[in-house]
């Protein structure tokens, strides 16, 4: 009988399952567990069990899979970015290829005879253009560094520069190296690190809502703009100014740098107003021959190179002939639309987020495109029947929403417009397929195609078109 804190032993790693997770059986129960490879044997302690499934974690290898593969970052293993390291890239696609496929025909009730094969990365490594590093006066600790610990003693945990803990909101893993983003991200990061410690600046407590140093975010553009914005607790023109006078000096490729102050509990600078300390307060990013400006709050795609394949999937399946009116529904900074434009008549862009909007609108200037227009708000209250008369109902709608997919009023609203085809972009297959289920109702599934955005990773995008019945 599996209970919590029993340790299942000689664990045969035979699968994986949802979000990454390795599995295997024991008892009549399907066993969760993380940083496994099929054909591994493990002992694994069992931290949640119920009826028909447990989860847990290995305490110890018994046997090494023959397709495992030595994971080439310090962190990997307590740092929870890139899950996968030590699975060779052609597995990780093959898994990716599997689970859409189960996630789209268990929950899509998708009935296509196959779904097309995963398109892989060329790069993968270094190939995020933004990352986000955080501030804590709380360092994560190693077992190893646990175990030095005098009995009774309370760790002195220091501070920490890099990615949260898994499970853990207060603790911070110290990141020495991060293979996602060129090696810049490694040298502000360490060389930051490095001055506001020596001059004793505080990191931020999570806990308690004091200190100074929260954030500092990285974007890196293809054409090596660089955008650096700093967020911290309250203002202090005069540390602000030495820490960016520094970075300055010791990275001269710093395009622009922004600080934000960051008043509230929560990390969101979306309801914040960056200010500009240098630069322009902005960079610009290529996909093909388009040019895109992003704002320290912009939405865009953060592996540049994979989407210009996704986007280039997007045309493919809108099969556009230049007679076509395009909703651009979730369009953010408009990349997907002004992407689309040369082969349609009409691009109508719309988001919540009004920054995202201005730029999308500063984005067809820099692209001189005269035929999109975007709209802030919310695309229930947006398009109506007025709406539709002056600017024309949609032949295509694409929509690429978050990962929590399309509100239920947004779909049922989608029925009402009935636009002949659907391009649906999605970074979380599961809710793709929910709402694909529901958008059944007039739309049939035609072609379905995953890209694999974040390599390491068990994250999938896909892109499915669906015509009206």
């Amino acid at each position: 009988m599996i209970h919590n804190k029993t340790i299942i032993q000689n664990l045969a790693i035979n699968g994986y399952a949802a979000e990454g997770k390795a599995l295997g059986h024991s008892d009549g129960k399907v066993i969760f567990v993380e940083l496994a490879v099929p054909g591994d044997v493990v002992d694994v302690l069992i931290t949640r069990n119920k009826k028909d499934w447990a989860q847990g974690k290995i305490i110890r290898f018994k046997k090494y899979a023959e397709e495992r593969i030595e994971p080439f970052c310090i962190h990997f293993g307590v740092c929870g970015g890139c899950k996968w390291q030590m699975l060779p890239y052609e597995k990780q696609i093959e898994y990716k290829q599997q689970e859409a496929e189960q996630n789209l025909k268990r929950i899509g009730k998708v009935e296509l005879p196959e779904i097309l094969p995963i398109i892989g990365a060329d790069e993968t490594v270094y190939y995020r253009n933004k990352l986000e590093f955080t501030f804590s006066n709380k360092r994560y600790l190693l077992p190893e560094e646990l175990e030095t610990l005098a009995p009774g003693s309370s760790a002195n945990l220091g501070g920490a520069l890099g990615y949260h803990a898994a499970g853990i909101f207060d603790k911070i893993i110290d990141i020495e190296e991060c293979y996602l983003m060129n090696d810049i991200n490694n040298i502000i990061r360490n060389t930051l690190r490095k001055f506001v410690t020596e001059y004793n600046l505080s990191f931020y407590d999570i806990k308690n809502h004091t200190g100074w140093l929260r954030n500092i975010i990285i974007r890196y553009a293809t054409n090596r703009q660089l955008m650096l914005n700093l967020v911290v607790a309250y203002d202090d023109a005069q540390a602000i100014k030495e820490i960016a006078d520094h970075l300055i000096k010791k990275i001269p490729g710093i395009t622009t740098f922004l600080y934000t102050i960051n008043t509230k509990w929560n990390d969101s600078i979306f309801d914040l107003s960056p200010q500009i300390y240098s630069g322009k307060g902005f960079i610009i990013e290529n996909l093909e021959n388009f040019h895109f400006k992003i704002s320290p709050k912009s939405f865009f795609q953060t592996n540049t190179r994979q989407a210009e394949k996704l986007y280039n999937v997007v045309k493919s399946f809108a099969q556009l002939t230049g007679k076509e009116i395009i909703y651009d529904l979730y369009c953010g900074t408009g990349s997907i639309g002004i992407f689309l434009s040369k082969g349609a008549k009409k691009i109508i862009g719309v988001d919540i987020i009004n920054e995202a909007i201005d730029d999308a609108r500063k984005n067809t200037l820099i692209n001189d495109i005269e035929h999109a227009l975007f709209f802030t708000g919310d695309v229930i209250k947006i398009c109506t029947d007025e709406f539709f008369l002056l600017h024309g109902r949609p032949d295509v709608i694409i929509t690429d929403p978050p990962r929590a997919g399309m509100h239920e009023k947004l779909l049922i609203k989608l029925l009402e417009m009935a636009a002949p085809k659907i391009v649906y972009v999605s970074c979380n297959i599961a809710t793709q397929a929910r709402d694909i289920n529901l958008l059944g109702e007039k739309y049939k599934v035609v072609k379905i195609q995953p890209i694999d955005m974040f390599p390491h990773t068990h994250h999938i995008e896909c892109v499915c078109l669906l015509e009206i019945k």
